[in-house]
């Protein structure tokens, strides 16, 4: 029954584009960002340097700024970014490698685990607990494997290639933000080749922008705070159009707001698979 073919980009994942559109915004609201690109390492450090400059004017703080001394060029980024594939999967077997028995059990225990917190998220934002369960799964295994790269390397990188600076730009810049501002560490700031931060993997720009502290502690910390990733994400959600209390399959009025998490719809179905199997 799980037939229908649908178009995947292997990583970064279809949000990485969605997200272009802020970056978009973000550019045309700001002063061109001047520093010289390149296609391989030769000019990295002088394009460091030339950005260090722009991003005090774009108002982060010299002392932020520290984070990327000793900062270099990152050879597998660059591999990565230029050999993802393009290919066709069915449901049936996008499920099969991403719903297995195990990952609906955990996601049970998870659901009565932060059962009142996800109450107190669906009150607030609309978004039922088994959605945001089911993206917590299917992301990153509820927080197992959110990624080791250092965020900053790979964005530096990204940003600095010709390829993808005006989309990256503005994504460092916005990590810059979140560590400045003392939602992460350095340290905390890890996460997948393309700069996905955390246990639902959400790009900086999207961090800077849906991020909530939902547990108090004065920080939005998307690592560490499980309360904090399940809300954020339901912000998220809402901020792309979900509607409280209505359905989220094909054709019905929360299936787009998926589709503002991933643009696959193969994606957008397995979730709303994922999301009933953990209630039955």
């Amino acid at each position: 029954m799980f037939d229908q073919p649908a178009t995947l980009r292997a990583l970064p994942r279809a949000r990485v584009f969605l997200a272009g559109a802020l970056a978009s915004v973000f550019l045309a609201a700001s002063p061109a960002l001047a520093a010289t690109c390149g296609i391989d390492a030769s000019g990295f450090d002088t394009w460091v340097g030339e950005f260090r400059r722009e991003a005090v004017a774009q108002g982060i703080a010299p002392g932020t700024l520290r984070v990327l001394d000793g900062v270099t060029y990152d050879t597998k980024v660059i591999s990565l970014d230029r050999n993802q594939k393009h290919f066709k999967v069915s449901l049936e077997e996008f499920i099969k490698n991403r719903i297995s028995k195990g990952r609906i059990a955990k996601g049970r225990q998870m659901l009565q685990q932060y059962a009142s917190t996800l109450a107190r998220i669906e009150r607030q934002y609309g978004v039922p607990g088994p959605i945001l369960v089911a993206i917590w799964g299917m992301e990153t295994d509820y927080g197992v494997n959110i990624g080791k790269m250092p965020i900053l390397r790979s964005l530096s990188t990204l940003a600095y290639d010709c390829r993808r600076t005006d989309f990256f730009t503005p994504q460092l810049l916005d990590a810059l933000r979140i560590y400045q501002r003392g939602d992460l560490t350095l340290d905390e700031m890890r996460g997948a080749w393309a700069g996905e931060i955390g246990q639902t993997q959400f790009l900086a720009s999207s961090y800077a922008k849906f991020a909530v502290d939902f547990d108090g502690d004065g920080r939005a910390d998307l690592v560490r705070s499980a309360p904090d990733v399940l809300a954020s994400t339901a912000n998220y959600l809402r901020g792309y159009g979900w509607r409280a209390g209505a359905g989220w399959g094909p054709g019905e009025p929360n299936y787009q707001a998926l589709l503002g998490w991933n643009k696959a719809e193969v994606y957008a179905k397995a979730l709303g698979i994922f999301a009933a199997q953990l209630t039955q």
